[in-house]
C-alpha cells in the first residue's frame, strides 16, 4: 500500500520513524496486523525488506513477535511523552537492539540502477532487531524525541514527529483525523445555528 494511503483501515507510514509505525498498526480498533499476510504488506511497506523478497517464513509466530515489540515500543514512547521510566519495555527493547540487523547489499539492476537488497533470507529477530535500533534511536536523540507527539484527534492513538514549520501540529494527518475534526467542528456549528 503507498505510503500516504489515508484509510483507517489501511496500512500508513507517515509517523516519521519505523518504530512509530509499527506502533500506528495497534492504534485502531481492529489490529492491522492481524495475519501474516498483513505484517508482509506492512515490511514491505516499511521498508524493512524489499518488494521482491521472499517472505514466505512470516507466520503467525512473527505476527506474535512483532505485536508484542510494537506494545514495548508504544509503551516506551508513551513513557517519553510523560516524562517516566519503563524498564520493562527498554530492557526488551535494548536486547533486541542488541542483535544484528539484516545484512543489506546494493546490486544494480538490468537498467543500471542501484537498489537495496537483503544479503539473505528475511528472518524475525534481525528485522524486530532494526524495529528496536530504530527505537533506541528515537529515545537517544534529543532533538528528535522533542518532536513526538501523540494525535488529539477523537478517538485516535497513533504517536508521531511533529516536523512541520511552526512545530503546532495536532494530528497525525491533516487528512485523516485533521479532516474529522473539521467536519466535527462544521457540525457543532451549524447545530447550534439551527437551534439559535
Amino acid at each position: 500500500m503507498a505510503a500516504g494511503s489515508t484509510g483507517s483501515c489501511e496500512l500508513r507510514f507517515d509517523s516519521g520513524r519505523v518504530c512509530l509505525d509499527l506502533v500506528a498498526t495497534g492504534a485502531h480498533s481492529t489490529d492491522q496486523l492481524s495475519h501474516p499476510g498483513r505484517l508482509r504488506e506492512w515490511l514491505v511497506g516499511a521498508k524493512l525488506v524489499p518488494g521482491e523478497a521472499a517472505l514466505d517464513a512470516v507466520d503467525d509466530e512473527w505476527v506474535h513477535q512483532f505485536t508484542e515489540v510494537r506494545q514495548y515500543v508504544a509503551e516506551l514512547a508513551h513513557a517519553a511523552l510523560a516524562g517516566r521510566p519503563a524498564p520493562h519495555a527498554l530492557h526488551h527493547i535494548n536486547a533486541l537492539a542488541a542483535t544484528a540487523p539484516p545484512g543489506v547489499r546494493a546490486v544494480r539492476t538490468r537498467d543500471g540502477a542501484w537498489i537495496r537488497t537483503l544479503s539473505g533470507a528475511p528472518e524475525c529477530v534481525p528485522l524486530l532487531a532494526a524495529v528496536a535500533r530504530d527505537t533506541v534511536d528515537l529515545l537517544t536523540d534529543p532533538a528528535a524525541r522533542a518532536l513526538l507527539r501523540q494525535c488529539e484527534g477523537d478517538n485516535c492513538r497513533r504517536l508521531y514527529l511533529d516536523t512541520s514549520r511552526g512545530r503546532r501540529r495536532r494530528w497525525c494527518s491533516s487528512e485523516v483525523c485533521g479532516n474529522r475534526e473539521r467536519v466535527a467542528r462544521h457540525r457543532r456549528r451549524a447545530t447550534a445555528a439551527a437551534r439559535a
